[in-house]
């Protein structure tokens, strides 16, 4: 199987600020990406955002982050813990320098998360 080649591309930013882009499922064509996924109706991260017209979590200026159940639910924790995985850091550097250059930075690095300390 042909893998994909890690691009920069704002449309593979998960909503919840992960980069698909750089996705070991996404490269080898196992996973369409969070937005093109529709079996993910699971996510209520990703329904909160199609609902309000969110490109991700970091768009929202309803709750803060750190008090939004959907986003902080104990599978995203778990799985965050066991993936040292920082979404809350991928949500502020979006933030900071916007989808463009968040895509870039996480393609240069080959990196689907921020990772935790």
């Amino acid at each position: 199987m042909n893998r994909k080649e890690i691009t920069a591309d704002k449309n593979l930013v998960a909503y919840c600020g992960l980069y698909c882009g750089a996705c070991g499922k996404y490269l080898m064509g196992k996973c369409s990406g969070c937005r093109d996924n529709v079996k993910a109706t699971w996510c209520k991260v990703r329904e909160c955002c199609i609902q309000n017209n969110h490109l991700s979590c970091a768009d929202c200026t309803t709750i803060e982050l750190k008090d939004c159940k959907k986003y902080n639910n104990f599978m995203f924790k778990l799985v965050g813990y066991i993936l040292r995985s920082d979404r809350s850091a991928c949500i502020c550097r979006i933030r900071e320098i916007g989808y463009d250059n968040f895509a870039f930075e996480m393609a240069e690095k080959k990196m689907q998360t921020i990772r935790k300390h």
